[in-house]
């Protein structure tokens, strides 16, 4: 017989033969070196065997579940002429239908490198693998009686494979991890397509790099290996591929050794490089130990994982003869070869770079730009508990037997005392306090999940009303649990229960709720934060009646908008905003400034959405609530939208700054100037300061001063974000304050505070070149050309008090430009005869009045100057005199000062005698109390005046107060020692003369005050100005005259001395040198030069 097919052997058959086989195996000898074929390798015969035998043993299993157990007749074997070929038992597999059998047989023979195309044909033709019908094989079909567990599970396996998979091509596009036992569901062809192009194209990319090793591994020359070899102090140079290598280790070791920063930067110096994943280096190479491990055993050689590998007995393919199988040579591509691959690989490469980079980008879009401090500070809202004991015992949870046994040694100490005397509520809750570590810490280790889920309930429950200190005890454990577990487990055991205890009857259990989502926020699965999470918040705050828990929901919504990244959340989040501002309880809309709005802000500013978006929106519902209160504002709704959008003045600045064209040029010096603390306006939180949003006080810095310079030097060219506020958020406030009536002092008051705070917050640089122009241009009246349109217009809304009390006090130096406005914001109110305006002026004036700033006090009296003239005289009894009086005690000179104006004024316009006597009394005491003698301000302001309401006033006033106390000035002025001061006192006394010259003084009055003190002040003007000389001594002849001819009374005598006895050329000289002495300070200390 020439050959013997042992697969010719029936099933009955196989029995039959399978006793002698094994007898025949027992009878070989130990010196025969043939043990038996090792389990699991039917083709591995023992290595010293002298003839090969073919066996297969019971470990491959036939679909009926019998064992194959086939050898070659003792007389065949004596005779080792024939022996059976790999093809013929791959033949005889498939047309016996041992398909598993044969797929195991094929995948060894890929492994081994020596492809059947018999079997490769087979698996690779789709028809082989498709069924006329949906009806799966029968059972008794595949599998027969005495079959191994391994036989039955594979069958069973294939056959549900084959049954399912009815539209997929190939047995090798095939994923197993896709079908479940749930039921008969049709694979998507184009899915299974697709898996198996990219399991083909996976494999091309594997023979590319293994090419690629190979030119990797040839690119020096060996000559010059040998000569780096012979002379080691030369330097071999970094391959590429070698380089790559380096650097993933590198990257590798600062993130274990937690150097984020210093990882960031290199992956940044290195971002044609994936350090995520290994493959990216390019080289068929597992990847090496760690740089740790590489130092450590630098002095012994390490094997090479390259050369390791899984070793077993048998016998090597390429020693079997020819007629077994057939064995190719493989041939070396030649070099035309290795170029055209390397060039491929080069420009896949490329392609995969660019992905890359375009990936990065939308993950850096994507990632959250929070500063550190910034973070810090909203994670400071949840109230925790570390620096006792047992908070430091609950924030470190046990993660091993032996930490356990050292907290149970810690902790039972403590609870065995109060188990024994817990007989009071206190000591119960304390016992249960004390208890809180244990169940953390079994609830963390326990395998069961039925027990961590009873355990974590027991943890929810076990305070019936927990108070601060308890809650803060659970939210650190809770927080500790959720760092130990991660993610996946803090939402499926630590959210349930907050969930049942939503609706606690208990507020203190609610609040535990709405604290631990805030607390859990960063340790949650990013799509249930954004979602599950942020839809139980928004159900409390819609539905819970307790302020506490409505407070503690903002702040974990907080808390949320600081870690969402979802951009479709937007809406929702300004929705829980507004929602939030209207809340009746002041608790929760602080904690709305505090915390919601500059965490959403800071969301928003990542989005790009914070001037494009969120300020804009608030705008048009602060406008559209104007248009529908014309008549009747809802001042409670424009509360709440501009304190709103007073909260997002400092992320709007952080944005300007953050955006700015030098912040390319910012560096961190230790000499950088450190901040005033009155730079900025006092934040509501920390989460409103400008440093902690940019991160640090020393970035402040170092930006501030670069700011300033840019505004002050550089411009705003190519700055858009400051752009947009100035050309449209700046025009479009002062359009809205346009269109407020003054009368809505609330309205006034809270636009006054949000333009102060944004004028503080971005800068007097800011404010005097980018904010003034904009009003000034608005408010451009002449006093002389006002009329009645432009009066009951710009004047009459809020433009200007809010322009004088929210912009121009907001700086010190400011505020001398107050009175100027005033001027029209008076007119404006004393134009119409509704007294609503008076009374609204006086109130306001009356908290100046009481400020504690001597500024605002001294602009509070020249206001009062400028209102006496329009309003009617029992105002001025009941609410302007008793204020004057008030500031003229002050404790400051210079408020005292500001009032003799406003005195002066009310002798000039009112009539009623005691109100004049109560005003003389005080002017009086300004003249003759001693304390006031050397005041030479307050001379200066009395003697101007008395020039300016001395020819309106009442002739008694004038006769008996004015022009005596003008005498005794001028006289006091002949002995000043200080010469300037001399001047001063003599230009305003020359300037009251003249203007009182023109009046009717009676004789006595002429004789015994007017022309004494008119000589007095010629004296000073012969030493001090000749030119002033001359105009004194025709005043003081024509007085005399006047005196003399006293008896001879005509039309003339009322005229004005001046203008009957100084001729023409006196009267232009006299006026020419008085236009150069107002119009130039310098050439007043020429004029008034002592005579030589």
């Amino acid at each position: 017989m020439a050959s013997v097919n042992p697969f010719n052997l029936s099933d009955s058959e196989e029995e039959a033969e399978r006793l002698p086989n094994e007898a025949a195996d027992r009878e070989r000898s130990p010196s025969d070196g043939a043990p038996g074929p090792p389990p699991g390798n039917p083709f591995c015969p023992p290595a010293d065997a002298e003839r090969p035998t073919l066996l297969l043993s019971g470990s491959r299993t036939s679909p009926s579940g019998e064992g194959i157990s086939a050898a070659v007749p003792s007389a065949m074997v004596g005779s080792g002429e024939t022996r059976v070929s790999v093809d013929v038992i791959a033949a005889q597999l498939l047309r016996d239908q041992y398909i598993l059998t044969a797929l195991e047989f094929h995948t060894e023979l890929l492994e081994a490198g020596r492809e059947l195309p018999r079997l490769r044909d087979y698996f690779s033709n789709p028809g082989n693998f498709e069924r006329q019908s949906g009806t799966p094989p029968a059972k008794d079909q595949v599998v027969g009686p005495g079959g191994t567990l391994r036989g039955e599970h594979s069958v069973c396996i294939l056959c549900l494979l084959l049954y399912r998979a009815g539209s997929i091509s190939t047995l090798d596009s095939l994923d197993f991890a896709r079908y479940s036992d749930d039921g008969n569901r049709e694979s998507d062809e184009r899915v299974a397509v697709l898996e198996f192009e990219l399991r083909k194209a996976k494999e091309t990319i594997q023979a590319l790099r293994a090419n690629l090793t190979q030119a990797a591994e040839s690119e020096v020359p060996s000559q010059e290996r040998k000569n780096f070899k012979s002379s080691p102090e030369i330097q071999e140079p970094i391959r590429p591929l070698e380089k790559r290598a380096l650097n993933f280790l590198v990257n590798e070791y600062l993130l274990k050794n937690e150097y984020k920063l210093s990882s960031i930067t290199f992956s940044d110096e290195n971002d044609d490089q994936d350090f995520e994943l290994w493959d990216d280096v390019g080289l068929n190479i597992p990847k090496p130990p760690g740089l740790l491990q590489l130092y450590r055993n630098c002095g012994t050689p390490l094997p090479s994982p390259r050369d390791t590998v899984d070793v077993s007995v048998g016998v090597d393919f390429g020693d079997l003869p020819g007629n077994c199988i057939a064995q190719d040579t493989p041939k070396k591509p030649d070099l035309s070869q290795q170029v055209e691959v390397v060039q491929e690989l080069e420009y896949q490469i490329g392609l995969l770079n660019n992905e890359k980079q375009s990936l990065a980008e939308q993950i850096k879009k994507l990632q959250r730009k929070l500063s550190p401090a910034f973070q810090q500070a909203l994670l400071s809202f949840c109230r925790m508990c570390s620096d006792s004991r047992l908070g430091a015992e609950v924030s470190r949870l046990a993660d091993s037997e032996e930490s356990v046994m050292l907290m149970l040694g810690r902790c039972l100490p403590h609870i065995v005392p109060n188990v024994l005397l817990a007989k009071r509520e206190r000591m119960v809750a304390h016992l249960c306090q004390e208890l809180i570590p244990l169940i953390l810490c079994t609830a963390c280790l326990h395998p069961e999940p039925k027990e961590r889920d009873q355990l974590l309930h027991i943890l929810f429950n076990l305070i019936k009303r927990p108070d601060d200190e308890q809650r803060q005890m659970i939210l650190t454990g809770c927080v500790a649990f959720a760092r130990h577990v991660g993610p996946t487990r803090v939402e499926a055991e630590l959210l349930p229960q907050c969930w049942e205890q939503i609706n606690h009857k208990y507020p203190e259990r609610r609040l535990l709720v709405a604290e631990s989502c805030g607390a859990l926020a960063p340790y949650l699965p990013k799509e249930i934060r954004s979602s599950l999470v942020l839809s139980m918040l928004q159900q409390m705050l819609a539905e819970d009646k307790a302020d506490l828990v409505r407070e503690a929901v903002v702040k974990s919504l907080g808390i949320i908008m600081g870690y969402i990244d979802d951009p479709d959340k937007y809406s929702q989040g300004f929705e829980l905003m507004l929602l939030s501002l209207g809340d009746p309880s002041e608790r929760v809309v602080s904690a709305v400034h505090q915390v919601f709005i500059p965490a959403f802000a800071a969301w928003t500013t990542e989005l790009g959405t914070l001037h494009t978006a969120l300020i804009p929106s608030l705008m048009a519902r602060i406008e559209k609530l104007l248009k529908q209160g014309e008549h009747s504002l809802d001042e409670h709704k424009l509360h709440v939208f501009l304190s709103a959008l007073q909260s997002l003045i400092p992320p709007l600045f952080a944005v300007v700054l953050q955006n700015a064209p030098f912040t390319n040029r910012v560096k961190l010096h230790s000499d950088t100037p450190t901040i005033e603390v009155t730079r900025f306006p006092r934040p509501a939180s920390p989460l409103q300061d400008v440093a902690t949003i940019i991160g640090s006080r020393e970035m402040l810095s170092a930006l501030l001063l670069l700011y300033d310079h840019q505004l002050e030097h550089e411009g705003t060219t190519g700055w858009d974000s400051l752009l947009w506020v100035v050309n449209q958020l700046l025009p479009q406030l002062i359009e809205i304050v346009g269109r407020i009536n003054v009368t809505s002092s609330t309205c006034v008051h809270e636009f006054s505070r949000f333009f102060w705070r944004f004028c503080r917050t971005f800068g007097k640089i800011f404010t005097n070149t980018k904010v003034k122009p904009q009003f000034q241009e608005i408010l451009r009246l002449s006093e002389e050309n006002v009329d009645a349109s432009a009066g009951n217009g710009i004047l009459t809304k809020a433009t200007v008090p809010i322009y004088a009390t929210g912009v121009l006090t907001c700086y010190n130096q400011s505020v001398y430009q107050l009175p100027h406005t005033a001027k029209y914001l008076c007119f404006a109110l004393c134009f119409s005869a509704n007294p609503v305006y008076h009374e609204l002026l006086l109130t306001v004036l009356w908290y100046g009045v009481v400020h504690t700033s001597a500024l605002v006090r001294c602009t509070a009296a020249r206001m009062f100057e400028l209102l006496v003239k329009g309003v009617n005289e029992t105002l001025v009894a009941q609410r302007v005199v008793p204020a004057l009086i008030t500031l003229s005690s002050d404790p400051e000179i210079s408020v005292r000062i500001s009032t003799i104006p406003a005195f002066g004024t009310i002798m000039e316009t009112v009539t009623q005698k005691e109100l004049l006597e109560r005003v003389k009394m005080q002017l009086a005491s300004f003249l003759e109390d001693p304390q006031y003698q050397d005041q030479h301000s307050l001379h200066m302001e009395i003697i101007r005046t008395f020039g300016r309401v001395g020819p309106n006033a009442e002739p008694r006033f004038r006769d008996e107060f004015v022009l005596p106390h003008l005498h005794k000035l001028a006289l006091a002025n002949n002995s000043q020692a200080a010469e300037s001061k001399r001047i001063d006192i003599a230009t305003q006394l020359f300037e009251a003369y003249s203007a009182l010259s023109c009046c009717f003084i009676s004789e006595e009055v002429m004789v015994n005050h007017f022309l004494p003190g008119l000589r007095c002040l010629h004296s000073d003007m012969e030493q001090l100005s000749p030119e002033h000389e001359v105009i004194l001594s025709s005043m003081i002849k024509e007085c005399e005259i006047k005196v003399e001819n006293r008896g001879m009374a005509d039309a003339q005598g009322s005229l004005s001395i001046a203008s009957s006895l100084v001729g023409e050329d006196a009267k232009t000289k006299f006026l020419s040198k008085m236009g150069q002495l107002t119009t130039s300070g310098a050439m007043l200390a020429n004029v008034f030069q002592r005579k030589k």
